[in-house]
């Protein structure tokens, strides 16, 4: 059985992590395909303009497949240059897949997010988590690291400092404190988790899709690039904006005083 399933609810793609038995833990060979595809899915479809990534069960996902790096198989078998290559091959994909995922990425943690599961909670552009979740870089507690690119991610979603603290201590902090943190916007009640996370992905599909596309895009590569290099792909994607007919109903919607109909074009 494949670790993720896809829903499509009209503009809205839902991503479910489909190992509920095992807290949804990653690592598994053909774990990096199957994301790979669903994020593919979606990125084929234009009717897609907003997705919702969460977990089946009590857990959002506890990370990296513990019984596997015991038994040394999938991706931790073999030598050093064979589990590098099993990060890279398939614990990698995962991460990148939903990283650049080209539609905005919503987190629902609905329960705990640790190790990798926190890494790929991250992967997302907005995290808002049931206030039962628990939150954890617990890798130096198996005397690991992060292997799946939470070293780079963490720090510009929560600072260095907080980023070192987590990491350093293996400390697990609660819903209340990745708020306070900024690692996710907000923390609601478990009954309302995924009520909430569909009216706010509601209000991100009713931008131009490709406008949205596009503003995603500026702000994963404003993360390392230049502000000169910025400033060249803005206007670059601006120019491409200004020709829609989109942009036309934008302005036409605010100077008619009312709400815009985009569609796509």
């Amino acid at each position: 059985m494949s670790v993720i399933k896809l829903e499509k609810r009209g503009a809205i793609a839902i991503l479910t992590l489909t190992r509920p038995d095992m807290m949804n833990a990653l690592g598994q060979e053909g774990d990096g395909a199957a994301v790979v595809a669903a994020c593919a899915e979606i990125e084929a479809d234009p009717t897609i303009r907003c997705a919702i990534l969460t977990g089946e069960g009590r857990a959002f996902s506890a990370g990296g497949d513990v019984k596997a790096m015991k038994a040394r198989s999938g991706a931790f078998a073999g030598s050093p240059y064979d589990v590098r290559e099993g990060y890279r091959r398939n614990i990698h994909q995962i991460v990148k897949a939903l990283y650049n995922l080209e539609v905005p990425l919503i987190a629902a943690v609905n329960g705990a997010a640790i190790g990798l599961g926190c890494d790929v909670a991250c992967m997302a552009d907005v995290r808002i988590a049931s206030d039962k979740a628990k939150f954890g870089v617990t890798f130096l507690k198996l005397g690991l690291i992060p292997g799946d690119g939470g070293a780079w991610l963490l720090p510009r979603i929560i600072g260095a400092s907080r980023a070192a603290e987590l990491l350093f201590t293996g400390d697990v902090i609660d819903a209340a404190t990745a708020a306070e943190w900024g690692l996710i916007s907000k923390a609601v009640a478990p009954d309302v988790l995924m009520g909430e996370a569909m009216a706010l992905a509601e209000r991100m599909a009713q931008q131009p899709p490709q406008s949205l596309r596009l503003a995603k895009t500026l702000l994963r590569h404003g993360t390392h690039a230049s502000y000169e290099t910025i400033m060249e792909m803005s206007a670059a994607a601006q120019s491409m904006m200004h020709h829609t007919e989109d942009h036309m109903e934008g302005v036409d919607a605010i100077l008619e005083k009312r709400a815009p109909v985009f569609e796509g074009k």
